[in-house]
């Protein structure tokens, strides 16, 4: 049967897509995986796979055509297959037999108007097997936060079954693969039931909160719907005996843990000192000017909170309490003689790590090129810069300038492999690869060539504090050329990084060494950096790569060069 696409959502505020590109024309065969479109959001242009087999049957519209999120965008079926109802009906007629295509398409379809119950809930049609419910009425799916998310972790829930929504209001804190982020309300309403609880996993698209009149809402219906997706409902208010009792049921197991919530007050800093504090109570303490370092938490394992700002009296710091050996950041000893392990739950954004990496390194075939980088020159001006400089000026700051001048005379290394095609970027968005408490991530130095080295510099500690702080925004991470990987205050000697996929080319900088070199046919002390460059063959030949890292070599060994 044909399956409809949806316009998905692919950053946390596109309302509409523009077709940059059809990789696939109506009647081609398509296979799942395989590049479907080039979507251009208001923050970047994505790439969007098939994630059905298939002939494409219909597209929504052609090249530089607009497409609402949550509109039909195409439908793929078999050859032949009559598709007249579900072009005329749109995504409305068509979700319904299309489950499995909610959730690769990440659509946040929690955007889509619901139509107003015309009749009480209780008077309404019962739930089709495999039913869409993101047409039903007070619906909330998992949305998709960031380009790679497949489903998130529910990091808290700042309303409780039973409460009053306003619109605008925080829902939740979601921890996607690559951050943690807010989740507001765009219903007014009672939360009615929410689709998993703190710290379990929601895949995208799958049924995240029910808001709205108890009255007017089949709730029932919407939890069969969802039941027959395998969407969990562990908890529910209204609508029927059995979402009372599990409200009952959830609202008795919370009451424990409230009224314990006081012990665990003073353990609001992590063991690398990173406070822990809900997002909302981190804005609520820096709009109030309140030192959230001096709040006690009230939350899981002391973590602050909205009432912990709200009740903070300044002068009554919580006393530091006695910490656990894991909050400490120590392991515990095994017993003598016996085997001793624990097994850590991998994180969202390891996972994507995982997937990633694993991708770029069996697909596409690496090379590398190093060279060694007389850093001496180097050296000198950076002293007489930040002498200067409103900002401090890191030796990274300078690598990035170098590869932001050079990348503009060897385009060829700011290039995409995009399968049919390569496309050779004219702009120049370096990503900065940053380690977090949880993994990586690449924040994106957009137009670097244009920039000098102070705005480069305030611009890399920015996004270095925020991606540490797990503040950045799809907008951050998206749309990179390049990327750089940077180990060099780890004192690394030297190493070889895997591309950061659609990147051709990743340059690994290692650490800056004094060692014996030969100048001017005499043995003296030379402070030496060794630069790695992986390629991608299938874009990047061995001779365009050691032309770029020679321009680099040559840009950072003659500084003022780049100034030019």
């Amino acid at each position: 049967m044909a399956e409809v696409i949806l316009m998905p959502r692919l950053s946390d505020t596109m309302t509409e897509g523009v077709i940059a590109s059809w990789h696939k024309k109506v009647g081609d065969t398509v296979k799942k995986g395989d590049l479907l479109a080039e979507v251009e959001t208001d923050k970047a242009t994505m790439d969007l796979e098939s994630y059905k087999d298939g002939t494409l049957l219909y597209v929504g519209t052609d090249k530089g055509g607009k497409v609402q999120v949550n509109e039909l965008l195409a439908i793929i079926g078999a050859p032949g297959e009559d598709i007249t109802s579900l072009v005329k009906g749109g995504a409305a007629s068509a979700a319904a037999p299309a489950p499995a295509a909610a959730a690769p398409a990440a659509a946040d379809r929690q955007k889509a108007t619901p139509a107003p119950a015309s009749a009480p809930a209780a008077n309404a049609a019962p739930a089709a097997t495999g039913e869409d419910i993101s047409k039903l009425d007070g619906v909330i799916l998992m949305p998709r936060l960031s380009d790679t998310m497949t489903e998130g972790v529910i990091a808290d829930w700042h309303k409780k079954v039973g409460d009053t929504v306003r619109k605008g209001e925080i829902l939740a804190d979601i921890e996607t693969d690559k951050a943690t982020m807010e989740l507001e309300s765009y219903k007014d309403g009672k939360l009615l039931h929410i689709g998993a609880q703190k710290g379990e996993k929601i895949a995208v698209n799958d049924l995240l909160a029910v808001i709205g009149d108890e009255s007017k809402i089949d709730l029932s219906r919407i939890l069969a719907g969802a039941k027959s997706k395998g969407v969990p409902g562990p908890v529910a208010a209204g609508g029927n005996q059995g979402g009372q009792q599990q409200a009952q049921s959830a609202q008795a197991t919370a009451a424990p843990a409230a009224n314990a919530a006081p012990a665990t007050g003073s353990l609001s800093v992590s063991a690398d000192g990173r406070i822990k504090a809900s997002p909302l109570a981190k804005k609520i303490a820096a709009e109030k000017g309140i030192d959230i370092s001096q709040v006690a938490g009230s939350g899981d394992n002391g973590r602050i909170v909205k009432k912990d700002i709200d009740n903070f009296v300044p002068g009554k710091t919580a006393a530091p309490a006695a910490q656990p050996a894991a909050a400490r950041g120590t392991v515990p000893a095994a017993p003598a003689g016996q085997v001793s392990f624990e097994d850590v739950p991998v994180s969202q954004m390891r996972k994507v790590i995982a997937k990633r990496l694993s991708e770029s390194k069996f697909t596409a075939p690496h090379f590398y090129v190093t060279m060694a980088i007389d850093m001496d020159k180097a050296i000198e001006s950076r002293t007489r810069l930040n002498e200067v400089s409103p900002v401090k000026i890191s030796f990274n700051d300078l690598v990035l300038k170098a590869v932001a001048v050079a990348l503009k005379q060897h385009p060829a290394i700011n290039s995409s492999w995009l399968g049919d095609k390569i496309r050779v970027n004219h702009h120049v968005n370096i990503g900065v690869a940053v380690a977090i408490e949880d993994g990586l991530v690449v924040p994106v130095v957009r137009f670097a060539d244009t920039k000098t080295l102070s705005q480069i510099a305030a611009e890399v500690k920015d996004l270095a504090q925020r991606a540490k702080a797990r503040k950045l925004q799809p907008a951050d991470w998206e749309g990179s050329t390049f990327t750089i990987s940077n180990m060099g205050m780890f004192g690394v000697e030297e190493f070889t990084a895997i591309i950061n996929t659609p990147d051709a080319c990743i340059l690994a900088v290692s650490a800056i060494q004094q060692v014996p070199v030969v100048k001017n046919g005499a043995v003296v002390p030379g402070n030496i950096m060794k630069l790695t460059l992986s390629c991608d063959h299938r874009v990047v030949d061995g001779a365009v790569g050691s032309a770029f890292l020679q321009t680099v070599k040559s840009l950072l060994e003659e500084p003022l060069r780049m100034m030019l």
